[in-house]
């Protein structure tokens, strides 16, 4: 038979954890139709002949945020060379639908990015849009319980009516049932941070009902992480959901080796029949926006009541004051550098700490918090240096932790001074954990990045070749795979991956993204 794309002479790890086999992969209408495990090479239309290369599944991220970004770069070059085939997006607790106050949900979003449409109101509406654009990767759409929240009863700090909290519900029902595959909450992020257990477990009902993986940025990732953990799991525990702690971390020095401790705590719950998992990014800092550094009720009514606060004296002092303690505590401020900001008088500071700023201008780094927010809209990213090696690869060695980078840019080159884990983060687990460090093994690694965040998400039609299942593939060379993005030169793509494949067309052909 002649197929209409074939990938000859492979070494084939098929996402499993299988050792590899030599072999070839044939396919038809966007379909894996054969998987010869010999040297005989495979007739079809277009033939690759991969001269001993890896041909894996396409990458899973699981933890994504480029629903703020696809629509504008479809083209997602940053995920192409890093062989990533399926984007899962809506995470903690940020997702750009249900939109009933399009100001605020905006204003709420805008570190993530201010170049949406907002065309839309509905989890069905959105996924339109997006598909209009004809993206080069799959996307998975999660819904947030920040935007929920928005929808029901906008920033304010406190509980919601019956009624409030029921429109909520009935919100999340509607995504799902316009094909949204998950639940996010950010609860260390307002308004998701105002929200009790009682919030988060009707939700967590819906979302179980539906089968949504809840997936869950957690109230705490320092000096309470554990508790934060403990909690998570409760709510899966009396909800039945299912249950993804996202980003695994033990932010600050005094913190550094507490997930032994949450590993070993989602460990017990799975043996307690939870089913919990976990992903993980191979960095020591976090990005986020410069407002979760602020206590809950500075946010109390969303963006615009943040910044009426900073324009009073006595309130901007207190907001002051509080960043000041926390900083004095949990949060380094020299470890906190300015990613992405819009155009204002701190724009020339990217790349710089709150101590650099602060020493610059004769103040503290809290006052230079609070100065920097108040001009530019509050809409301020920032990467934040607080994690250990030790953690991360700890997180990264444990069976059900799935590779995700929390990342969201995907263009190629821009401005600012994005996280590295936009452009790298699975080409750094293949090139320095698996290659350099043998912290994995290549076949091990590589089911962490297809068929276990494929099953979290319940894509059973990709994260694994076999016969039957979608084509979307990579192949790479295991040799030269690697990450070349940093912090302090980010606009690097990552090299070794030579060809994918989404949907049985090439998207990616000799490292070169291919349009149409």
């Amino acid at each position: 038979m002649i197929y209409d794309l074939a990938v000859n002479n492979a070494l084939i790890i098929d996402g499993t954890g299988s050792p590899p086999v030599v072999g070839s992969v044939g396919i038809q209408d966007g379909i894996i139709v054969e998987v010869a495990h010999h040297r005989d090479p495979l007739a079809a239309r277009v033939v690759i002949d991969a001269g001993g290369k890896v041909l894996c599944p396409g990458f899973v991220d699981l933890h994504s945020h480029a629903d703020f970004s696809l629509p504008m770069h479809p083209g997602a070059v940053t995920q192409l060379t890093q062989g990533v085939t399926t984007l899962v997006t809506g995470n903690c607790g940020f997702s750009p639908f249900p939109v009933e106050d399009p100001d605020s949900l905006q204003a709420a979003t805008a570190f993530l990015g201010s170049e949406l449409d907002w065309s839309w109101r509905t989890a069905a509406g959105f996924a339109a849009a997006l598909h209009g654009k004809k993206p080069a990767v799959n996307s998975v759409l999660q819904v947030g319980h920040g935007a929920l929240r928005i929808a029901a009863m906008g920033g304010d700090n406190r509980l919601p009516t019956k009624n409030e909290l029921s429109r909520m519900c009935a919100l999340l029902a509607e995504a799902a049932e316009q094909g949204a595959r998950g639940f996010s909450t950010g609860l260390i992020y307002a308004p998701g941070s105002y929200a009790g257990c009682g919030e988060i477990e009707a939700l967590a009902k819906v979302a179980a009902e539906y089968d949504l993986l809840y997936s869950t940025h957690m109230r705490n990732e320092s000096d309470t992480v554990l508790e934060a953990v403990a909690e998570a799991i409760a709510v899966a525990r009396v909800t039945g959901v299912r249950l993804e702690i996202s980003h695994l971390k033990a932010m600050g020095p005094r913190n550094h080796g507490k997930v032994e401790q949450a590993l070993q705590l989602i460990e017990d719950a799975r043996n307690g029949g939870v089913d919990v998992a976990t992903d993980v990014y191979p960095y020591t800092a976090s990005s986020t926006t410069l407002t979760s550094r602020l206590p809950d009720w500075a946010l109390d009514g969303g963006v615009a009541a943040l910044l009426q606060r900073l324009d009073t004296v006595e309130q901007r002092q207190h907001i002051s004051s509080a960043v000041a303690k926390r900083f004095n505590g949990e949060i380094d401020p020299a470890g906190i550098v300015l990613a992405e900001l819009p155009e204002g008088p701190y724009s020339a500071w990217v790349g710089c700490s709150l101590v650099d700023i602060a020493e610059a201008y004769g103040t503290t780094a809290h006052d230079a918090a609070v100065d920097v927010l108040d001009a530019h809209q509050a809409s301020v990213g920032i990467i934040n240096h607080a994690m250990s090696d030790t953690d991360v690869e700890t997180v990264l060695r444990y069976p059900h932790t799935a590779v995700a980078s929390d990342g969201w840019t995907l263009a190629a080159s821009g401005t600012g001074s994005p996280h590295p884990r936009s452009f790298g983060t699975f080409t750094r687990v293949l090139g320095h954990y698996v290659r350099e460090r043998h912290l994995l093994s290549l076949e091990e690694a590589i089911r962490k990045m297809t068929s276990l965040p494929a099953s979290r998400a319940r894509l059973t039609d990709r994260g694994r070749i076999a016969v039957g299942l979608t084509a979307d593939l990579t192949i790479f060379d295991p040799l030269t795979i690697n990450d070349h993005s940093t912090y302090t030169d980010p606009w690097q793509l990552s090299a070794g991956v030579q060809h994918v494949i989404v949907g049985g067309r090439l998207a990616l052909h000799n490292g070169q993204v291919r349009g149409g």
